[in-house]
């Protein structure tokens, strides 16, 4: 089986166009073939339990949580895949605008960076980087762009 993830991860990579530096290009014009491929990805980083990845990809809420108010605040949500696998969306609020009228059910689409955890992964740096030395992410909901 390892060998199995270790042969697609590979073809991913090539493919996705993965780069050394472990950024995750997604290609495509957002069609469900693109969702499909950014859900491998995804998939993939959490099997292999790898970080730092910059992610795009889109899903829908399955759970609003309460912001975390230590340090930089940040509103936080579960969302759900399409493969069903979930992730959680750590957005920053002290450098970005919280995202208005967030409903459990809502489709978001997502870009930012994924770090692993046991529970799915986490998706953050889903805003601009001030210092210009971050790769910038964003959040659309309803139609707008939160970044």
């Amino acid at each position: 089986m390892k060998k199995l993830i270790l042969v697609v991860t590979i073809l991913a990579a090539t493919y996705f166009g993965i780069t050394e530096s472990g950024l995750v290009v997604t290609r495509g014009t957002g069609s469900a073939d693109t969702a499909y491929r950014s859900d491998e990805i995804l998939s993939s980083a959490f099997a292999e339990r790898r970080s730092n990845l910059q992610v795009q990809g889109s899903g829908r809420v399955k759970t609003i949580l309460p912001d975390d108010n230590d340090g930089s605040r940040h509103q936080r949500f579960i969302i759900e895949l399409e493969s069903g696998q979930t992730v959680l969306i750590a957005h920053n609020i002290d450098l970005a605008d919280r995202i208005e009228l967030l409903a459990k059910g809502d489709r978001i689409e997502f870009n930012g960076e994924y770090e692993w955890n046991p529970r799915g992964g986490v998706v953050h740096w889903t805003h601009r980087d001030p210092a210009g030395r971050h790769i910038s992410g964003w959040i659309k909901h309803n139609g707008r762009t939160y970044q």
